[in-house]
């Protein structure tokens, strides 16, 4: 299909969609291709730019949501500062199990394996589980902006 751009000897300009370019001048030369403003039927196309996309631009970057912003007080910035730093104590001075959290807490809670500080991945129902067993458990912190 083909979009043209036609005017009629009044100048009325009005557009239409025809199969190819020999349908639109065999409509014309039948006086099919009429002006919807004034009936005309002498129409001729009119000078058009073609609707071609460009590929040489880059994609423009959609612009992110709003976010939630905070003013901290100076007690929530020394908390925040506590929370990262024993976080990162944990990480430096405990063994990364991974995945293996879950099975190694309770070999260590049953005495399987020898006892150590251990951090690893847990879901929810992993940790109330354990804690339900009676072994001990806590999420490491993680400070919002931590997460930039």
């Amino acid at each position: 299909m083909i979009k043209y751009a036609l005017a009629c000897e009044q100048a009325h300009e009005f557009e239409s969609w025809f199969p190819s370019s020999d349908a639109f001048e065999t409509q014309r030369k039948r006086g099919f291709v009429i002006c919807p403003f004034c009936d005309s039927a002498k129409v001729e196309k009119q000078i058009m730019a073609p609707s071609v996309a460009r590929t040489d631009k880059a994609p423009v970057a959609p612009v992110p949501e709003p976010q939630a912003m905070a003013v901290l007080s100076d007690r929530e910035r020394e908390l925040r500062t506590a929370l990262r730093a024993l976080r990162e104590h944990v990480m430096k001075n405990a063994e990364n199990v991974g995945k293996d959290f879950v099975e190694e807490a309770r070999k260590m809670h049953f005495g399987e394996t020898e006892e150590r500080s251990i951090y690893g991945e847990a879901d929810l129902a992993e940790a109330r589980a354990l804690l339900e067993e009676g072994i001990d458990v806590l999420p490491l912190p993680i400070v919002p902006d931590d997460r930039n």
